[in-house]
């Protein structure tokens, strides 16, 4: 069924900007509801971003350990960053990984992509498979600290079972990975 003719459709009747920062912007928008009625639906526009999980010879995931203001505590994560304007998805995965971890990687698959926050955010996050990883330099953006770490991925399956993994597009990223992972021979739950 195309979007025009879904009976669940929202109509945008009008759409303000309420704010916009360096990447995020709020909007406002007036919408005619599927029975006819009017409301109002704010959500933010997001860039989108890509994430990788990058895997070396050994079997072992390269992970993130960064603080999020928002949370206000360090958290442990998959590589990922936003897409800058008009970059592909698999560029900005191969930029991040580069950046954030050093990691170059000599084989990419792509696994799939999601919308982590549906009910306030247009964001997709797009979710690569990186093997054959070269060791190489970081080059972090201003302002980013980060502890690269590597995990076997018994030893993430347990941390994300046992509730200390809580980033969405970590978990998110996994779960779509799990036929391929487990395709490879890796270890899955």
């Amino acid at each position: 069924m195309s979007v025009a003719d879904d009976p669940l459709r929202e109509v945008t009747q009008a759409s303000d900007t309420v704010w916009e920062g360096v990447f995020l912007r709020v909007l406002r928008d007036r919408v005619r509801l599927p029975d006819g009625h009017e409301t109002t639906r704010e959500y933010l526009r997001h860039p989108g971003a890509a994430a990788m999980i990058a895997l070396t010879d050994a079997g072992e995931v390269v992970l993130e350990r960064q603080f999020r203001y928002p949370l206000g505590c360090s958290i442990v994560e998959l590589p990922a960053g936003k897409l800058d304007a008009g970059e592909p998805p698999l560029d900005c995965a191969r930029r991040e990984l580069e950046e954030e971890t050093g990691y170059t990687a000599e084989y990419w698959e792509t696994i799939g992509h999601f919308h982590p926050c549906v009910g306030y955010s247009d964001e997709v996050i797009h979710v690569f498979l990186a093997r054959g990883l070269r060791a190489g330099r970081r080059c972090l953006d201003h302002g980013e600290f980060l502890e690269v770490l590597h995990w076997p991925l018994p030893r993430l399956w347990q941390a994300i079972f046992a509730g200390e993994i809580t980033d969405g597009k970590t978990l998110s990223a996994l779960l779509l990975a799990l036929p391929r992972l487990r395709a490879l021979g890796l270890p899955t739950p």
